[in-house]
């Protein structure tokens, strides 16, 4: 993996889409200062201090989309549950790459492609915010419940360390997840998840379903049977 850090950016994503011919693959930009972060949806994702995660990293698999890269966000997602778990605490994944404790959001990912005029593949971006120390009185200012790292062990993690711990776990995990798909770490997503057999309402663009969670597939997917015992497998989607 290589580095590349930033002392002030307004995104990391951003950064990265604009210079992805230029960055090499497994290369991850991380900064102290993210002015304008988003995260799905194109909802924002706060600045809350410098001693956070804020990072990209850049993806060059291929020249052609495959349906796999899809699950990298997933796959990202249950390496930082690992990391989380070494720091003495129990992640929940919330579907698709979510991570809470206790309904408390600590970490998203936003993952993006770019295609060239011609409609090869440039490159993938991952990228990932991670609440590592910041205090409860910054958390009040968002509008959604969120905890960090410091908060929930009482102590402080160093950033570096931390966001190092991770890609390890991601570059070990990469090649194989390329060839074997969301299968290789299924179950260990499935054991995380605290949504499954939970009553649960999905939001799809503007329609909204509800239902039991019954499973997450093979490919990565939710299983969802609503009131009339009806199937509904979700590709994409935002759980309520």
């Amino acid at each position: 993996m290589n580095y590349l850090y930033l002392e002030e950016i307004d995104s990391t994503n951003k950064y990265a889409k604009e210079n992805i011919n230029n960055l090499s693959d497994m290369t991850v930009v991380y900064t102290s200062k993210q002015t304008e972060g988003r995260g799905r949806f194109s909802r924002s994702w706060n600045f809350l201090g410098k001693d956070n995660i804020y990072a990209s990293i850049v993806l060059k698999p291929s020249d052609k989309m495959k349906d796999v890269y899809s699950n990298l966000t997933q796959l990202l997602c249950l390496v930082l549950a690992q990391t989380f778990e070494e720091c003495g605490i129990v992640p929940k994944i919330k579907w698709p790459n979510d991570i809470r404790i206790n309904k408390k959001k600590i970490s998203g990912i936003l993952a993006e492609s770019v295609i060239s005029a011609g409609g090869n593949l440039e490159g993938l971006i991952l990228g990932f915010g991670v609440n590592l120390n910041t205090q409860k009185e910054k958390l009040a200012e968002i509008s959604q419940s969120a905890t960090s790292l410091n908060i929930e062990t009482g102590k402080y993690t160093d950033m570096e360390v931390f966001l190092k711990k991770v890609l390890s776990k991601f570059c070990l995990l990469y090649n194989r997840f390329i060839e074997e798909g969301f299968l290789l770490i299924r179950e260990d997503y499935k054991r995380r998840a605290e949504f499954l057999n939970e009553e649960i309402s999905v939001k799809v663009f503007d329609k909204t379903y509800t239902g039991i969670a019954k499973d997450v597939t093979e490919n990565g997917a939710l299983k969802l049977i609503d009131k009339n015992n009806q199937e509904h497998i979700f590709l994409i989607g935002d759980i309520l």
